[in-house]
């Protein structure tokens, strides 16, 4: 997959606040690809403690029947600090890598992390899916910003996600009276669409198959 820089990443904390502010602008929150989707992506990051290397694993599966077609790994020394609200400079260094390394480019990827429910609107769906140029989905465990109110215990249910009186994305409850996952556009997407194919992409499970076949493939891995 050929992948074009988009900026550094030796930056200060301050430096990539200003990065975040101005690259949130260029951030397409409507569909832009080409229909049918045939492949969706996952990745998966982790930390090595002992090396102090952050590490990648990426899938590629077929879609919508979700059966994995490729994977790729990568490893790259950690270059910045664990700040929340920046993790995408620490995290997405070794993604994009391990996405270069794909053969088969994905048609959407789909983040763990936030997309639009971010301080500064632009989470790591955002910046994976800028420097990509794909259409992205953030597609988090836990809330970073915003509140919601009123979700249904039915699967497919959705709540708005409101931060500073903006709404930022959805909590979707993907299987029956389970704890809820949130929604977000990275990139490329409109938040309706994205919903649609993360429900797709979750069929038995509460997290997509992109990001539990990833988290997976990661953990043998390691063992």
């Amino acid at each position: 997959m050929k992948i074009k820089p988009l900026h550094e990443w030796n930056l200060t904390p301050a430096q990539a606040i200003e990065l975040q502010k101005q690259l949130s602008y260029q951030v397409i929150t409507e569909d832009e690809f080409a229909e049918p989707i045939k492949t969706v992506a996952g990745i998966d990051l982790g930390y090595d403690i002992k090396t102090d290397k952050s590490r990648a694993v990426a899938v590629v599966l077929s879609f919508p029947k979700l059966e994995l077609l490729e994977k790729s790994e990568a490893i790259l020394p950690i270059q910045f600090p664990y700040i929340p609200g920046l993790l995408s400079f620490r995290e997405a260094p070794a993604a994009i890598k391990a996405l270069e390394k794909l053969e088969i480019a994905p048609d959407l990827i789909l983040c763990d992390g936030q997309g639009l429910a971010h301080p500064r609107r632009f989470g790591i769906a955002c910046h994976i899916g800028l420097i990509a140029d794909v259409p992205t989905i953030g597609v988090a465990k836990s809330l970073l910003v915003g509140k919601y109110e009123n979700l249904s215990e039915e699967r497919g249910s959705t709540a708005d996600l409101i931060h500073r009186k903006e709404k930022v994305g959805v909590a979707l409850r993907t299987r029956e009276k389970v704890q809820p996952i949130y929604v977000s556009v990275g990139h490329k997407i409109s938040l309706e669409t994205a919903i649609n194919y993360v429900l797709q992409c979750t069929p038995k499970y509460r997290l997509p198959e992109t990001t539990r076949l990833a988290d997976k493939l990661a953990s043998y891995r390691k063992r």
